[in-house]
C-alpha cells in the first residue's frame, strides 16, 4: 500500500517523520485520551489478572495468563504494544509505543525500565516532527532496572541490558551490554 494510502497508525508502524500538521494527527490525541482513561484503571488495580485485563483493554489484545505485570506502568498510546508469553515487567515502567514496540516470549524487564519510540529531529525547523522508530526485545532477554532503550533498538535473544544501561544501538544476541551509551561486556 503507498504510504499516502495509509491511516496515520500504519505509517507511525512504518517508522519515519510525521509532522504535526498531519491532517490525521488529532486521531493520535483521541486514542492518548482513551489511553489516559485506561491508564487509571490499569493503575489501581488489586490482582495481576485485573492487571492483564486492563493492559489488555489498552493495547487492544488480551495478555497471556503466563505474563506478569506489576503497576504502575505507564504507556501514552498503548496500542502498538505487543507482549508474549511468559514475559515479566516489573514496577513503574514506561513504554512510549507510537513507533511500535514488541516484547517476545520469556523477557524480564526490571522495575523503572524506558523502552522509547518516540524523539523530535534536532534541526528546529523540524522538531514539531515525530521522528518513529520501532524497538524489539528478542527471547529471553533481560533489562536490568533503570535502563533505557532508545528508538530503533533491537535487543538480541538471551541478552542483558546491565541497570542504568541507556541502548543507542542494537544489541547482538547472547551479549551483555552496560554503561551509557551502552557497550558490550562480554559475550554469553
Amino acid at each position: 500500500m503507498h504510504q499516502n494510502n495509509m491511516s496515520i497508525f500504519e505509517r507511525m508502524l512504518k517508522g519515519g517523520l510525521i509532522p504535526f500538521t498531519d491532517p490525521e494527527y488529532p486521531k493520535i490525541f483521541e486514542e492518548v485520551s482513551k489511553t489516559i482513561h485506561l491508564s487509571v484503571a490499569l493503575n489501581t488495580s488489586t490482582t495481576i489478572e485485573q492487571i492483564r485485563e486492563r493492559l489488555g483493554e489498552i493495547i487492544g489484545q488480551p495478555i497471556d495468563k503466563s505474563t506478569t505485570i506489576f503497576t504502575p506502568f505507564h504507556t501514552n498510546f498503548g496500542r502498538h504494544i505487543q507482549i508474549g508469553k511468559n514475559v515479566f515487567i516489573n514496577h513503574a515502567c514506561t513504554f512510549l509505543d507510537l513507533g511500535g514496540i514488541v516484547i517476545e516470549d520469556d523477557v524480564l524487564i526490571g522495575p523503572k525500565v524506558s523502552i522509547i519510540t518516540e524523539n523530535h529531529p534536532v534541526n528546529p525547523d523540524e522538531r514539531k516532527m515525530l521522528d518513529l522508530k520501532s524497538v524489539t526485545i528478542k527471547r529471553n532477554a533481560w533489562i536490568g532496572a533503570n535502563a533505557t532503550i532508545l528508538p530503533g533498538v533491537t535487543i538480541g535473544e538471551n541478552s542483558v541490558v546491565a541497570a542504568g544501561a541507556v541502548v543507542t544501538k542494537n544489541v547482538s544476541a547472547n551479549t551483555v551490554v552496560a554503561g551509557i551509551p551502552a557497550r558490550m561486556i562480554k559475550k554469553i
